[in-house]
């Protein structure tokens, strides 16, 4: 038999073997992925309490493996507690292979008080509590945050004291007045984020809370502008969109020099806060300066729906009736001391914006499909 032949052979026999083996190498490979394919334990967790962000507390995080797993997700700050020194150094140690320390941390800790404030912590795991009491975790629990302690779910109900801010002007009748009974003077700081500095010179910011979760225009210097939605209670970054069409050129054809303060002219549109609607589980907001209204999920950012009809829209409003739009406003501006007409009476058919519910499960209610009163340019 010749060399060639040979080689033939050889080759030939090996695909043989090859083709024999196929089968096999195709059931065990699907092993992997059907393992893949079970949620993990975190996953199970996050799912099961319907957290969608925030802050996460593991006590008693041992190795840091689970530990680790919550803040394989972007809109989580995870801290683990453990009364075993040797546990805390493991799971740093583990935590740091993975990159991910920082946004994941481990603490030693014996305690009985846990290290939050109140109403900080979206989500407290843990297998036992040891000595902590459960009036304890409740108390560093926000509202509609939940405990899963041993398996068993247990969620912080949200006080009736505790009001929302869904419009520029607090709801649809314009009253820039809540009925919150629990925001006073400041006695404690809550959380803080950047950005440390703004230009605000021309315009005033617009700022929505929703349940638990805050949105606010943010302008980062040098004319950054993003949508930025923070859990209103730990102030964990939950997600950010770019806003490229906005700013005083966009808006105005002005750029923004600062004179604003001095002369009393603003660059910016007076109505430009009103842009931002937050109610149930849903942002309502343009997102450019001609730009219709898109509909945002709050937990997620990720886009729901635009309405085609509220271009170049100005100020939203959601109420129970279906969207329209206004004419755009003509006549002059009144100047300072002169007769103006009588207000715009508020609305009367606008629902209240407290929603009561869980945080595993929160669905927006029938009303809030559509802002429903758009005024344009």
């Amino acid at each position: 038999m010749s060399r060639r032949t040979r080689r033939v052979g050889r080759l030939s026999g090996a695909s043989v073997s090859l083709v024999a083996l196929l089968p096999w190498a195709l059931a065990a490979a699907g092993a992997p992925e059907a393992a893949a394919a079970e949620p993990s334990p975190a996953a199970e967790i996050l799912a099961a309490t319907g957290v969608k962000g925030g802050l996460v507390v593991h006590v008693g995080c041992g190795d840091g493996r689970l530990t680790a797993a919550f803040g394989a997700g972007e809109p989580y700050l995870v801290h683990g507690l453990d009364g075993d020194a040797k546990n805390v150094e493991r799971a740093r140690e583990y935590i740091r292979s993975l990159g991910l320390y920082g946004k994941v941390s481990v603490e030693h800790w014996t305690e009985k008080r846990l290290p939050y404030a109140d109403n900080l912590v979206n989500l407290l795991v843990a297998e036992r509590l040891g000595g902590i009491p459960m009036d304890e975790v409740m108390r560093v629990l926000c509202p509609n945050g939940v405990a899963c302690i041993g398996g068993k779910k247990t969620v912080k109900p949200w006080p009736a004291e505790i009001d929302e801010w869904t419009h520029h002007l607090h709801d649809a009748g314009g009253n820039a007045v809540a009925s919150d009974r629990v925001a006073g003077p400041p006695r404690h700081l809550q959380w803080t984020a950047g950005p440390r500095w703004a230009r605000s010179h021309g315009y005033t910011p617009s700022t929505s809370v929703l349940d638990e979760t805050l949105t606010c225009v943010d302008d980062t210097v040098p004319s950054t502008w993003r949508l930025v939605a923070r859990d209103a209670f730990s102030g964990v970054l939950l997600w950010k969109r770019p806003l490229p069409e906005w700013g005083s050129k966009a808006l105005s054809g002005t750029d923004d020099t600062g004179r604003g303060v001095t002369t009393g002219r603003f660059t910016m549109p007076p109505h430009v806060g009103k842009r931002l609607v937050a109610v149930g589980d849903t942002v309502y907001v343009t997102l450019g300066a001609g730009a219709p209204v898109t509909a945002l999920d709050a937990a997620t950012g990720r886009q729901r729906r635009v309405y085609a009809e509220t271009a170049r829209a100005d100020e939203v409003l959601l109420s129970a009736s279906s969207p329209s739009t206004r004419p755009p406003r003509t006549g002059p501006r009144w100047p300072p001391g002169a007769s103006r007409p009588p207000p715009r009476p508020a609305s009367t058919s606008a629902p209240s914006m407290r929603q009561a519910g869980a945080c595993s499960g929160r669905r927006a209610p029938s009303w809030a499909s559509a802002p429903a009163w758009v005024r344009t340019r």
